[in-house]
């Protein structure tokens, strides 16, 4: 039996889209929180239980785990050491846990946590000597719908700014990466079982440098944008006056350094393991300013 964390969540909906599209034929056990929408769940025709429970709950993994073969954690990486901790209990053979290329950031403070989270699992492993396949899933910044919380901040900005501030001259460079192909690489991922262990990263096409990306976004918008650079000392500058002003409330000093910092990785190992090709980044910028200025209408 096949078991799913955050099937209801922005890129676990596109996964459960290629579940519906290739027939799985398996029995699926999904575990959705009390106020998540199961309607796309409720009608499709898989073998797919439902179940409502709190992934904070070790007790409640423990009886959910319960005749499970392979685990897609999409859910969250801070909920991974408690799925693995039931994994190696009920001797679950193989877990994909999507996380982050987060973890490489040389400023993003939670990259140390992430770092200790993998290190927590790995240790979990090898006290149970449990023999479970071990394979990380690492999305680079991922966009490709109006809630996703990335991209749809650049789009509303490019949309409502004549005069648009990069910092740095926009010369970073990103590899963001598009939901739709996510899901398809959990399918991909997972119709390999052959693959018990690895690390790959899943990235968008090609890198772009962030000026690339804010004239892309306003060419789709059909905006006339006219580009500001910004110092990235002085950005940083005002990131830590606006921390001040704030009492810490509104802290942006991370966001802005990570602005200077190139967060474009290779996904030639994905793509040479199982077939993994993500679309343009055109074509997913399409998506998402298209239900974006639909949204907009209503």
């Amino acid at each position: 039996m096949l078991l799913v964390t955050g099937i209801t969540g922005h890129s676990g909906r596109y996964f459960l889209q290629e579940l519906i599209k290739n027939n799985y034929e398996g029995p699926i056990r999904c575990v959705v929180r009390k106020t998540s929408d199961t309607t796309i769940i409720d009608n499709c025709t898989l073998d797919i239980e439902i179940v409502i429970g709190d992934l904070n709950d070790q007790n409640f993994l423990n009886e959910v785990m319960i005749g499970i073969d392979t685990i897609v954690h999409i859910a969250s990486i801070f909920y991974s050491e408690n799925i693995i901790k039931s994994a190696v209990k009920n001797n679950v053979k193989r877990a994909v846990l999507v996380h982050t290329t987060g973890i490489y950031s040389k400023y993003k403070s939670a990259s140390e946590e992430y770092k200790k989270i993998e290190k927590n699992i790995n240790e979990i492993i090898i006290n149970s000597n449990s023999k479970i396949g071990l394979i990380y899933l690492r999305p680079t910044m991922i966009y490709g719908y109006t809630n996703d919380k990335n991209m749809i901040v650049f789009i509303k900005m490019v949309d409502k700014l004549r005069f648009f501030p990069i910092i740095d001259q926009g010369k970073n460079l990103l590899q963001p990466v598009n939901g739709r192909d996510l899901g398809k690489a959990y399918f991909q991922i997972l119709s390999c079982p052959d693959i018990m262990n690895g690390d790959y990263i899943l990235s968008g096409e090609r890198p772009v440098t962030m000026k690339e990306l804010f004239i892309l976004i306003s060419e789709i918008l059909g905006k006339k944008t006219i580009f500001i650079n910004v110092p990235l000392t002085v950005g940083v500058f005002m990131a830590r006056v606006l921390k001040l002003f704030t009492l810490g409330r509104i802290d942006y000093i991370e966001k802005v350094q990570r602005m200077g910092e190139n967060r474009s990785f290779s996904h030639e190992k994905a793509k040479m393991d199982f077939s993994y090709k993500p679309m343009s980044l055109l074509d997913g910028l399409k998506y998402e300013i298209d239900e974006y200025l639909n949204k907009a209408k209503k």
